[in-house]
């Protein structure tokens, strides 16, 4: 047996063995929390991971099938392993904390199969989690890869509670979360996240997806599941390409915790460094913007009477965001294209053109004058085809106003992506296929050029690209705020305490938090409406990671509650640290983030349909130093339902050694700001 186990940190030693075909070969963490075993048995690859010695995937099989050739991995053998090690610690340029630290010991196996090809599998094992690829080779015996299928396997060793949506529906990733045991799971997008009934918290996901399909998981038989990737439009093949290849890491962070899931830094570090150079030019921040009015219906995105994207309304909302310092203003709306049904007509779309009422020149202008920035929005209703034709001018006319930010959109129905093909005809894709994956980088590309930032509302899910790219700032990906102005249920009070550890495992959400008028259609829509306090909106802002944040009601509903409004004014969305202090997924959570370059830390706590008292120590502020603690809670009558507006500003002094007790109402929350004192 073969183990690559407590290797040096020093690292970057690469030993050649020969396996014989009845050895294992493994590969342990750094401090030998997790290990992985591999083996070749029976002409059959698998792979096991154990915890403490304790199987949590059981062997499960790895290959390959390709279209027109043997399945890659049949009839394989290990002809060599190598392990190396690696600790080391890089720049985040904007993120959950500064500094992020990769700590791995890896094995690489070569393997060779009965079709005469070679290809390796790479573990990298982390204390928290794991990553694993195949590694593919240019080689005669295998020049062009089609791929029809990937027999990776995921088969656990103990029952579990697992929260997770349903994969290949229309609505992309737009759903509720789902709680059942791990055996009701049919076919899920990732993240999906479980609890053993010992209370081992697993995620399972990818990082890196580029040039691939994007993977799915579909339950096969007990607690067994495999690889499902995302449809093509070719038939027979759902990723085509050609040798040299890597496929995306397949990933599991594993913890004691719900918390150390969201602690996790695994699907960042997976990723490639970034690659643009000089990011300064990216800016988080908060912006405010006309959008949330098309939702209630008082504004329209088409051109006419409700037109909400003229120049008038649009100076309004950029005075707004310069008194109150946001630093971006989104217009929704502005370009020609929306007149009509746009979600079936996305080839009328103009990205340079502007409706006769929105003079986008004089407020773009307008807006530097005030030290704000416009935000530009690209809606495509799915034709990316029609998108990728007009970006370059587009972007290039963006960079000219001084615009920063695009919020692309691809509103179509799962499987209804436009695309040109390589025979020039158009066809339809899926939403994480590889023909849209390939859209996405060059989207990030072509920006970056023009010094733009882009955050993808209907995108294909998130892998850590944002290492990478450091321009991909944030996206959508999940059921957000709009749903609880139309949705049919709106969000429920647990759907945000699910977010944390299913969908913000894979990387920072525009969720658009910050409805103050709460109860807005109560009467009219059978009780759309937020499912929450109002101090639950301002913890969204500390517990819903994005580095940009959205201000997302009507400018005029936050002067209705200035004490509130105070805390969205003064949170930051930029952190250099970040601590979950307690959590139970669609239960509860807490989380400390602490301002980037600052003393400052802010807390957000919220819970679902039940009332909690969590008790919280201070003990993540620095010892010795006093602090100003900004509360703002649910007041003692407050719920949901009955009183979301019942609110409590106040103010005492703490330090590290104090433990507050926090009073979350039904679907409630709480709000704290720190500021260190003199």
């Amino acid at each position: 047996m073969f183990k690559a186990i407590g290797l040096a940190l020093a690292g970057l030693l690469f030993v050649g063995t020969p396996v014989a075909a009845d050895d294992v070969a493994a590969v342990a963490s750094p401090s030998d929390v997790l290990a992985v075993e591999l083996k070749a048995e029976k002409g059959v690859l698998q792979y096991r991971v154990t915890r403490f010695g304790e199987p949590v995937v059981d062997w499960s099989k790895l290959a390959i099938a390709l279209k027109g050739a043997p399945t890659l991995g049949a009839g394989a053998t290990i002809a060599k392993t190598a392990t190396r090690s690696e600790d080391d610690t890089w720049d985040l340029p904007w993120g959950e904390r500064s500094r992020v630290r990769n700590h791995f010991n890896e094995l690489t196996a070569t393997v060779a199969d009965k079709g005469g090809r070679t290809f390796d599998v790479v573990f990298r094992v982390y204390d928290d989690g794991l990553g694993f690829r195949y590694d593919v080779p240019k080689q005669d015996a295998l020049a062009e890869a089609l791929i029809r299928d990937e027999e990776t396997e995921f088969r656990f060793a103990e029952p579990a509670t697992t929260w997770w949506i349903e994969a290949r529906l229309p609505n992309r990733y737009e759903y509720i979360y789902k709680t059942t045991p791990l055996e009701a799971v049919t076919m899920a997008h990732t993240p999906i996240t479980m609890r053993t009934e010992d209370g081992l918290h697993i995620s399972i996901h990818e990082a890196a997806l580029v040039d691939y399909s994007g993977m799915s998981v579909r339950r096969t038989k007990g607690r067994a599941f495999k690889a499902d990737l995302a449809p093509s439009s070719e038939k027979g093949v759902l990723v085509r390409g050609a040798t040299p290849f890597v496929t995306p890491w397949r990933t599991l962070m594993i913890s004691d915790t719900a918390g150390g899931l969201v602690e996790s830094d695994l699907v960042l570090n997976l990723n490639e460094p970034n690659k643009l150079g000089d990011v300064s030019w990216v800016e988080p921040g908060k912006y405010v913007g006309i959008w949330w009015g098309m939702h209630l219906g008082v504004e329209s995105w088409e051109s006419g009477p409700i037109h909400g994207a003229n120049t008038k309304n649009t100076m309004r909302y950029i005075d707004f965001a310069a008194e109150n310092g946001f630093k971006g203003v989104l217009v929704e709306g502005w370009n020609i294209g929306w007149d009509g049904d746009w979600v079936q007509n996305g080839d009328l779309f103009d990205f340079t053109k502007a409706y006769p009422d929105y003079d986008i020149e004089k407020l773009a202008a307008y807006a530097l004058s005030k030290g704000v920035r416009l935000v530009a929005h690209n809606e495509t209703s799915g034709n990316i085809a029609n998108y990728e034709d007009q970006m370059a001018a587009a972007y290039a006319m963006y960079e000219r106003l001084g615009i920063r930010q695009i919020k692309t959109g691809y509103v179509a129905d799962a499987g209804h992506i436009k695309a040109r093909g390589a025979d020039g005809k158009m066809h339809l894709e899926y939403h994480d296929g590889q023909v849209t994956q390939r859209h996405h980088i060059k989207v990030l590309e072509e920006a970056a050029k023009h010094r733009l930032s882009i955050n993808s509302h209907e995108p294909v899910k998130d892998t850590g690209l944002r290492r990478t790219y450091p321009n991909w700032i944030s996206r959508e990906g999940a059921r957000g705020q709009e749903y609880n102005a139309w949705g049919t249920p709106p969000n429920p009070p647990e759907h945000v305490a699910v977010l944390p550890f299913t969908r913000m495992l894979s990387g920072p959400m525009d969720y658009t938090p910050g409805i103050f008028d709460l109860t807005f259609n109560y009467e009219k829509t059978n009780g759309n409406r937020p499912q929450s306090t109002l101090a639950q909106q301002l913890a969204h802002y500390v517990v819903i990671y994005s580095p940009i944040q959205m201000v997302a009601d009507l400018p005029e509903n936050y002067g209705k509650h200035p004490d509130a409004f105070r805390f969205i004014k003064d949170v930051v969305t930029d952190w250099d640290e970040t601590k979950v202090l307690n959590a139970e997924i669609g239960d509860y959570v807490t989380i400390a983030r602490k301002a980037k370059g600052s003393g400052e830390w802010f807390l957000g706590s919220l819970t679902d349909e039940e009332g909690r008292m969590l008790s919280v120590p201070l003990s993540f502020l620095t010892p010795g130093t006093r602090y100003r603690a900004e509360i703002y809670r649910d007041g003692d009558k407050a719920h949901w339902d009955t009183a979301p507006y019942d609110f409590v500003r106040e103010e005492k002094t703490v330090t590290s050694a104090d433990t507050l007790t926090l009073r979350l109402a039904a679907g409630g929350g709480q709000a704290i700001r720190f500021l260190p004192q003199p």
